[in-house]
């Protein structure tokens, strides 16, 4: 395991890390980027009725901007434990140490990334699909909307620009009002 150890939060990790931080600084991951290409079947959704989570698709030419969290000092080894109890539960995302862009800087972080031989990724997926999706599944951490408001509000506190993100959670906001009509 590196020492110190760094996290890149893309998603539900900026606004809920669930480990001990010492340091956060917006970084960049070339090579890949954010996309909602996971069907979630535990966390925001159900097999019966699948959700939609973030993951790390790779595309040449891609970059995505997230949170590098450095773990704190000593608590390395619990972390790590805690996020392949929360990230790896369907074994659909893989564990992987990439070059992350962090103040001009290479560092080696631990990443979580699609498998796109795995029956849950969905990558492709047309936006207004994604909405209707996220706007009616349920998981074992709650709506799966609530999840796309939390990523696009503090990516946007961050001043981390998504114009997917941001087209989706206006588009869920609507589809939900609609729906309340």
């Amino acid at each position: 395991m590196q020492k110190p150890l760094w996290v890149f939060g893309y998603g539900s990790l900026i606004w809920n890390p669930g480990f001990p931080v010492a340091e956060q600084r917006v970084a960049c991951l070339h090579g890949w980027h954010r996309s909602f290409c996971m069907r979630s079947i535990h966390h925001r959704g159900t097999e019966a009725n699948p959700g939609l989570v973030l993951a790390l698709d790779r595309a040449a030419g891609a970059l995505c901007h997230g949170v590098a969290f450095r773990v704190q000092d000593g608590a390395e080894a619990e972390t790590l434990a805690a996020l392949r109890e929360r990230e790896l539960i369907s074994s659909a995302y893989l564990e992987d140490w990439l070059p992350l862009e962090i103040d001009g800087a290479e560092v080696t972080t631990l990443c979580y990334v699609i498998d796109p031989d795995h029956d849950q990724y969905c990558g492709g997926l047309p936006l207004a699909e994604q909405a209707r999706i996220i706007e009616q599944a349920v998981g074992g951490r709650g709506p799966n909307c609530e999840y796309l408001f939390n990523t696009a509000d503090h990516l946007a506190q961050l001043g981390i620009a998504d114009p997917d993100l941001v087209w989706l959670a206006d588009q869920v906001r609507a589809l939900r009002a609609d729906h309340a009509k």
